[in-house]
């Protein structure tokens, strides 16, 4: 893996304003760090690369069609991060998405990293949101990541991400992130969208911006965020999300947990303007066998949305959506190397056929 950002709403989104105060800042730390002559010929760090890769096994059962069974090249990703001058990052990340068969851009992002306190990023990367975007699927701690109706239901341009600008800084156990975010590429509004988020780290530390859903181990972590979005007046979203990880001899416990509220922002039914929900996910990680290069973990996930307010009250009904997951993972080199075996289960109160499945899933990366 290559060196990138360690791997969205505050309780009062970030205001409009805050838009003039992000550019002037922007400008005023490109004009500080521009390297002299003599900063030009120092040395920088290489440009790494690396790759990952998503392939699964899905054996679909929906109520009242036929069974059908899929090999699926679900994802596959470049990742590409430097230095352009001394404290100016550069990362760039494409993704392959099975979905559609097409490559896009993830992230293209300059990262002007003045010290821990104070780092802007402008491009394209994941804005201010909740826990789950801003792991990503390559760093969940399940597999069947973001079919709940609930985590990552922030609106986007591709995979999360937005073309924008971002601020974030870590002061001790707080970290916070704030920035705004083009609309019209995003929700087709040409009103700029706002974000930000806190989150507290009571236990061990989680450096960067960017998140893992779990450390299999690695940390005692203890970590409460919420994240919000807003656009215009009406337009908006918010969460809070929850993080326990705990060693246990030579194993480990996880308890993840979110609540978040789509209101005209996101969500994940088009036809309907509310959207809320949580889920509370579980595991543990057994230690060591002998002989063995990975370790086995079992994870279970439950999930709740609801959707209303829709488009047209006599067709678009109120519904919910109740979502179980089970993992049996192998892990072999935590998110370089894991398989993932799984069962979803998807029942819906109306509008949507209930949805069973089982499947294997691969992850590596390099």
């Amino acid at each position: 893996m290559p060196t990138l950002a360690v791997s969205s709403e505050t309780p009062h989104p970030v205001r409009r304003g805050t838009s003039a105060c992000l550019v002037a800042a922007a400008m005023t730390t490109v004009a500080l760090m521009a390297p002299s002559p003599l900063q030009a010929q120092d040395p920088l760090p290489p440009v790494t690369v690396g790759a990952g890769m998503r392939t699964s096994y899905t054996h679909n059962m929906p109520e009242g069609a036929d069974s059908t069974d899929n090999f699926a090249l679900d994802s596959v990703r470049l990742y590409v991060s430097g230095s352009a001058a001394k404290n100016i990052k550069f990362m760039f990340n494409t993704e392959y998405y099975g979905a559609d068969n097409k490559i896009g851009v993830l992230d293209a992002a300059a990262q002007f990293e003045l010290s821990p306190m104070f780092n802007l990023w402008v491009g394209r990367m994941l804005p201010p949101s909740d826990r789950a975007n801003l792991y990503g699927p390559y760093y969940a701690h399940h597999w069947a990541v973001y079919t709940d109706g609930v985590q990552d239901g922030y609106p986007f341009i591709f995979q999360g991400r937005d073309n924008g600008l971002l601020y974030w800084g870590q002061f001790g156990i707080l970290k916070a992130s704030g920035g705004v975010f083009d609309g019209p590429s995003a929700t087709g509004t040409s009103t700029v969208i706002t974000a930000g988020r806190i989150q507290l780290d009571f236990w061990d530390p989680e450096a960067g911006y960017y998140l893992n859903g779990t450390y299999y181990g690695d940390k005692n972590l203890l970590a409460v965020g919420v994240a919000g979005q807003l656009q215009g007046s009406d337009k908006k979203a918010w969460n809070a999300d929850f993080l326990l990880e705990r060693k246990l001899s030579s194993g480990a416990v996880t308890i993840e947990a979110e609540y978040a509220h789509y209101n005209q922002l996101g969500g994940y039914d088009a036809r309907y303007g509310t959207d809320d929900g949580g889920y509370v996910l579980a595991s543990y990680l057994f230690p060591p066998l002998a002989n063995m290069t990975g370790r086995f973990e079992v994870l279970g996930k439950f999930a709740r949305a609801n959707f209303s307010n829709g488009l047209n009250p006599m067709v678009d009904v109120d519904y919910n959506q109740k979502t179980s997951e089970f993992n049996f993972n192998y892990v072999i080199k935590q998110f370089n190397a894991r398989v993932m075996f799984y069962y979803l289960q998807k029942d819906f109160s109306a509008v949507q056929p209930n949805d069973k499945r089982v499947g294997v899933g691969f992850q590596f990366q390099m």
